[in-house]
Order: structure tokens, then C-alpha cells, then sequence
């Protein structure tokens, strides 16, 4: 009804143009005030709840960003794999440290020439 009513006032060829004046003298329907006062209570709730979700997503990160710096500490002092360190003691040991995995890796450049081989850019 509306879009009826600016269409009409509208002064067009190729492109419409609205006018001040016809558009003030515009009958804008409006709900009844206690419908309005309705609608004003639900938007205020909805508002409340997107604030507190809000608040719940930034404690949320808080904590992510917390975990994550823990994490990351508790690998650099190896407490993340102390157990499973203590379980297989033979597969990082011996042969299989790193030590030794090293010196392997020595060997087998000194073997092909000492060329490293490159690493493809992404």
C-alpha cells in the first residue's frame, strides 16, 4: 500500500525521483501503542540475549586463547609426552633417538654428495 502510494508520487521518465513534498504528506501506517510498545519489549529481550551470547563468546576465546598458551607451554617442557615417553622408552632410544637419527641423516647426505634436497614452495 505504501510502495503503491510513492510510486504514484513519483515523477519519472527513465529514472523515478521522489520529492519532499509528496513524500511528507504520506499517510505512514503505524501499529496500534500497545503493539508498539510490544514490539519495543521483544527487540529490548532479544538485544539482552545477543549481549549475553556476546559475553559468553569473548569468555569462550578467553579461554581458547588460555588453553593454547598452556598447551603450548606444557609441550616446550615435554610434560605433554612424559608419559608416553615412559611407555616406549625403546622407540626413542638407541637407534631411534634423535641423536642417532641425526647422524643417519648425516650419512646419507655424505652418501649422495652432501646436496640437500630442496623443499618445494607452496
Amino acid at each position: 500500500l505504501l510502495q503503491k502510494e510513492i510510486e504514484e508520487n513519483s515523477k519519472s521518465t527513465a529514472q523515478a525521483n521522489l520529492f519532499l513534498g509528496p513524500i511528507k504528506n504520506l499517510g505512514i501506517p503505524l501499529p496500534p501503542v500497545p503493539e508498539q510498545a510490544e514490539i519495543v519489549r521483544r527487540v529490548e529481550q532479544l538485544f539482552a540475549y545477543a549481549d549475553t551470547i556476546e559475553k559468553q563468546v569473548n569468555s569462550a576465546l578467553t579461554r581458547v586463547n588460555s588453553l593454547t598458551q598452556s598447551i603450548l607451554a606444557k609441550a616446550f617442557r615435554g610434560e605433554l609426552t612424559a608419559q608416553w615417553r615412559t611407555e616406549n622408552p625403546s622407540l626413542i632410544s638407541g637407534e631411534n633417538s634423535a641423536a642417532a637419527l641425526l647422524e643417519k641423516i648425516k650419512a646419507e647426505r655424505a652418501a649422495s654428495g652432501g646436496k640437500k634436497t630442496s623443499r618445494k614452495k607452496a
